[in-house]
């Protein structure tokens, strides 16, 4: 799926169409894209979607993870594996505790240690052109049948009108 985003709001929008469309089994995302991509704004659109405020949502670089109680009970994790070094450094740091049935796990540069999350994910990438201002486009992939229903909610969620108009969903990307 490919989403062309016009302005930071419609990034957290795609963001909180997906918290809205995630499971009770939960989700782990792996968000990737360079610096001022949007991965932050998107994750703090998830966790508006999930029920936790969005001003909470600050980006985890230098502590690896903040966690979140999102409604209900459910827990947000949203980790940052910028400055993490290994794959055992991230998981010293307490990772596959955050991998707990029914939590939202939202992993910017998920794509540094992919071998430590799960097969089952949804992997959302972004891109910036220069030269388009704050127009990004964002691409999902599931990987096993768990991302692959969220994927489909969420492409449902987009399709139905529950978007704003400068999010909309493209045939390709950039």
């Amino acid at each position: 799926m490919w989403l062309r985003s016009q302005s930071p709001e419609a990034t957290r929008a795609a963001g909180r169409l997906l918290g809205e469309a995630v499971a009770a089994e939960g989700a782990v995302l792996a968000l990737v894209g360079p610096l001022g991509a949007g991965k932050t704004v998107f994750v703090q659109g998830l966790a508006a979607g999930l029920g936790v405020a969005p001003e909470a949502v600050a980006s985890p670089t230098f502590v690896i993870a903040h966690e979140h109680l999102a409604a209900g009970g459910r827990r947000l994790a949203h980790v940052d594996c910028y400055r993490v070094g290994s794959v055992a450094e991230l998981e010293s740091a307490g990772f596959v505790d955050l991998l707990e049935p029914g939590a939202v796990v939202a992993v910017e540069w998920g794509d540094r240690f992919e071998q430590a999350l799960p097969a089952d994910h949804l992997t959302v990438s972004f891109t910036r052109r220069p030269g388009e201002g704050s127009r990004r486009w964002l691409s999902a992939v599931a990987s096993g049948p768990a991302a692959e229903a969220l994927l489909a909610r969420w492409c449902a969620a987009i399709g139905r009108g529950d978007a704003p108009s400068d999010l909309e969903a493209a045939e390709s990307g950039p």
